[in-house]
């Protein structure tokens, strides 16, 4: 439950500072947490990406706000980063803003009858019978429709050399 508090707090505070928090993710020991934080600018900045500043003022932004968290102990480790070019699909919103794109998705077993990794492009997510669902299509042009609480992780897929 407090984790739950923690990110939507973070959430909040990300936004309030004009970014969005990606990812959350926890390591370290219950002596020495290490908080992992993804940041990115929301859809409606334009997309220009995070820059080493951008990590460094979001970090400085955030420490006395997790300074006053009861939760947290004192000694705990605060890393701001950028989600990368093979950015994390967490958030609804990140299925629906990426459609189009191409994705790589792990499950926790085997995923539509094939393998447990598949990649392809996003064709968005539809909802059935109660059930949220990713549509991709597969290289081989055939259309799957995962639910999404078989995915454990997803990402986006950055090819290199796709032309300058």
């Amino acid at each position: 439950m407090q984790a739950d508090t923690l990110e939507r707090d973070l959430a909040a505070r990300l936004q309030e500072l004009g970014y969005e928090l990606v990812e959350l993710e926890r390591a370290g020991s219950r002596t020495r947490p290490v908080l992992r934080v993804r940041i990115d600018r929301p859809e409606s900045a334009g997309g220009h990406g995070i820059s080493v500043e951008d990590c460094a003022r979001v970090s400085r932004a955030l420490q006395p706000f997790l300074d006053a968290r009861p939760e947290l102990p004192e000694h705990y480790v605060l890393e701001v980063s950028s989600p990368g070019v093979e950015r994390p699909l967490v958030r609804r919103q990140d299925w629906e803003r990426f459609t189009g794109r191409e994705i790589a998705v792990k499950g926790t077993g085997p995923l539509a009858g094939r393998g447990r990794r598949l990649e392809g492009t996003l064709l968005g997510l539809v909802t059935a019978d109660g059930e949220e669902r990713v549509r991709l299509q597969l290289a081989d042009g055939t259309v799957v429709e995962i639910p999404r609480d078989q995915i454990a992780r997803a990402h986006l897929v950055f090819r290199w050399g796709g032309g300058a």
